[in-house]
């Protein structure tokens, strides 16, 4: 019932909100006489921040049209690689003139991005830093609410499965990196391909800001998810999705609960965010103010999760540790990191992260004790939130080198 009431305040808000927007311009338009009242700026700010606040956020465009590679700007092409039900298969496909020819073969790189509350495109500069060198595959989650009904459940087991599909596909000189969230379920994977003899493993497996093993140094988030009983998540997060969506009648983590649950974990600190963007609206300062903007259409779009598929990952990876206890099953085999001999492993952290700490990550190479210790590497990016490792300056300059290093010495098994 609580998805079908949110659904109705959202259909009463949505006039009030384009009324707000329509406010903003008549207030802040060179071309509208009301912008040359005194108190223009401050009626065109808190119209923008009334709109922005309440207003649908969409899924973002990843919006990659270009890279530059060697000093020349390359031409990228979007395009689906691959379509399941539940996820696509992009590829950033570069476009090359014959002087850059040997491009073509720089190295192959899987980008599995989370399913865990925002879209793909948060990996946004991720890829844009991937691209200029390596040729980029990245899994696009779909909305559950966007898939119906009839296309049947999706769990935990299946999101390995859609891994093990994509490596596959791409063949045995792929490189695989995992952001966060889907560190487990892709180590998961790659053991069961490695126990399996399965002839196309990865090169290599780059493991960032993940929950290995939760035990180590416990964050609020892992805190959560282990302190409230597997049933109390099942009462109270779980709803139907309403006749207004294709997914009419699927059972969902609905993303309006997440982001509550996303802007609660620090709520001082996006109030003050919108408070700074109204007075920089009334400033006129339009960079600082743009800046707010794109970082809210990005934090703001969220996803439903298939609730099978998030059931099982609080009762997998953070109340029973399968993993990290070697106790997890997956279609009557048990993974075992421990069979993985020849993919080279790179576990990544933030010095800083609050949602996967220190060691979590790293927890990696005491489970896959076959691979020899020539082919492992760990790294704690300094001053490094979770963010921080994937995105930013920090991403670009300090740990984007190492992976690039990394993929490069271990190009060929």
């Amino acid at each position: 019932m609580l998805y079908q009431l949110h659904e109705m305040q959202r259909a009463v808000l949505n006039p009030l909100t384009a009324f707000a927007a329509a406010g903003a311009k008549m207030f802040s338009s060179p071309h509208s006489p009301l912008s040359y009242m005194p108190f223009a700026s401050r009626m065109a700010a808190g119209y923008e921040l009334f709109y922005r606040i309440n207003k649908d956020y969409e899924k973002p465009q990843f919006g990659l049209h270009s890279t530059t590679v060697d000093g020349v700007e390359v031409p990228i092409l979007e395009r689906v690689e691959l379509e399941k039900p539940f996820c696509r298969l992009l590829h950033f496909e570069r476009f090359f003139t014959k002087d850059l020819g040997h491009h073509l073969a720089d190295p192959k790189v899987l980008l599995v991005a989370p399913l865990s509350g925002h879209h793909s495109t948060l990996l946004r500069d991720t890829v844009r830093q991937l691209v200029t060198e390596q040729d980029v595959y990245v899994t696009d989650w779909t909305d559950a609410r966007m898939v119906p009904a009839s296309d049947g459940a999706f769990r935990l087991d299946d999101y390995i499965a859609y891994v093990q599909e994509f490596i596959r596909h791409l063949g045995p000189d792929v490189h695989v990196i995992s952001v966060c969230q889907p560190t487990v379920p892709v180590l998961a994977a790659i053991s069961l391909m490695a126990t399996a003899g399965d002839a196309k493993l990865p090169l290599t497996m780059t493991m960032m800001g993940g929950p290995i093993d939760t035990a180590k140094s416990p964050t609020e988030v892992n805190d959560l998810a282990t302190t409230k009983p597997y049933a109390w998540f099942k009462n109270n997060v779980i709803y139907q999705v309403p006749a207004n969506f294709p997914g009419h009648g699927r059972s969902v983590y609905p993303g309006f609960l997440q982001h509550a649950g996303f802007v609660a974990m620090n709520p001082d600190r996006h109030m003050n965010s919108h408070y700074d963007f109204y007075l920089q609206l009334v400033r006129g300062d339009d960079q600082d103010a743009e800046f707010h903007r794109k970082f809210y259409d990005e934090y703001n779009a969220v996803l439903d999760m298939p609730a099978d598929y998030y059931l099982d990952t609080i009762k997998t990876v953070f109340q029973d540790r399968a993993l990290a206890t070697g106790t997890w099953v997956v279609d009557g085999r048990k993974v075992a990191p421990e069979d993985i001999q020849n993919v080279a492993l790179f576990t990544i952290e933030g010095e800083l992260d609050d949602i996967s700490g220190s060691g979590q990550t790293e927890a990696a190479h005491a489970l896959c004790s076959g691979i020899p210790k020539a082919m492992k590497q760990h790294f704690e990016a300094p001053e490094c939130g979770h963010y921080g490792i994937f995105s930013g300056s920090r991403w670009r300059n300090v740990v984007y080198p190492r992976i690039h290093d990394f993929i490069r010495r271990h190009a060929e098994r």
